[in-house]
């Protein structure tokens, strides 16, 4: 059971690290950049519902951090159910 805990402490590591990139790569690296690219791959998916919800305020997007928010409480959730399950 506690792999299965730690593989999803990892995963959630992961996408919020890759979430922080993508919203920092935006300021300085081109869409079109293959780095970014393969990260907005993996991480528009998961925005992109969130933004049809909370538009941008002005210059401001603030679906990374709300998915950031929505990650962090997946995890807690999911690890609390296993661990008190196990």
């Amino acid at each position: 059971m506690s792999l299965i805990v730690e593989l999803i402490h990892l995963v959630a590591r992961v996408l919020t690290l890759l979430v922080i990139i993508d919203a920092f790569l935006s300021f300085f690296m081109s869409p079109y950049h293959p780095v970014r690219r393969a990260i907005d791959q993996i991480v528009e998916p998961l925005i992109a519902p969130i933004r049809r919800f909370v538009p941008p305020i002005g210059m401001i997007d603030f679906s990374p951090i709300i998915l950031i928010i929505v990650i962090q409480i997946l995890e807690y959730v999911l690890t609390s159910v296993l661990v008190s399950v196990g």
